[in-house]
C-alpha cells in the first residue's frame, strides 16, 4: 500500500521550523507533517498534523516538493522495507506562535528553528531537500519531483 504524507516547510528569517526527534543514533529532524487519513484532503491533513506536532495552525501555500520513499531502497530497509510513501511538501506560514504539540510522534522530543545555511550539519530527513531549500531561499528555481530519495 502507498501512503500519502503531507509536510510543512515553515521558513522565517532564514530559519526553518523542524520537529526534533531522538533515536539510538541521536537527534534527527523532520519537517512537521504526517500521514493522510481516509476522507481527509491534503490541506486538512497538514492542518491536523501541524497542530499535533508543532501546536499551531498554518496558512498553506504552494507545493514545493514531492518525494517518494521506498524503504527497501534505503539505509533503513531493515525496519521499513515494506514502506512506500509519497510526501508532498508545502510552503506554510504559522497562523499563531507555535505552542505545545497536541499529539507529537513517538520519537519527537521538541521543535527547533534551524538556520537553513547550516542544515547540512544536522541529520535531516530527507537529506535531498537540504540543497533545494538553500536554493529556494536564495531565489533559485528548484526541482519539484525529487524521486525515491532519503
Amino acid at each position: 500500500m502507498i501512503r500519502n504524507s503531507l509536510k510543512a516547510i515553515i521558513i522565517d528569517d532564514g530559519k526553518i521550523l523542524l520537529t526534533k526527534n531522538q533515536d539510538p543514533e541521536g537527534y534527527f529532524y523532520l519537517c512537521p507533517g504526517g500521514g493522510q487519513e481516509h476522507g481527509e484532503t491534503f490541506h486538512e491533513t497538514l492542518q491536523r498534523e501541524c497542530l499535533e506536532e508543532i501546536g499551531s495552525s498554518v496558512h498553506i501555500g504552494e507545493l514545493l516538493f514531492i518525494r517518494e520513499y521506498i524503504g527497501k531502497n534505503h539505509e533503513h530497509a531493515a525496519f521499513d522495507a515494506a514502506v512506500h510513501q509519497v510526501e508532498y511538501y508545502f510552503l506554510c506560514q504559522l497562523h499563531t506562535l507555535a505552542c505545545q504539540p497536541t499529539n507529537p510522534d513517538s520519537h519527537q522530543v521538541g521543535t527547533e528553528w534551524i538556520p537553513i545555511e547550516k542544515l547540512h550539519t544536522y541529520r535531516l530527513y530527507p537529506k535531498a531537500i537540504i540543497p533545494l531549500l538553500q536554493q529556494y531561499v536564495q531565489g533559485q528555481k528548484t526541482t519539484i519531483y525529487l524521486g525515491d530519495v532519503n
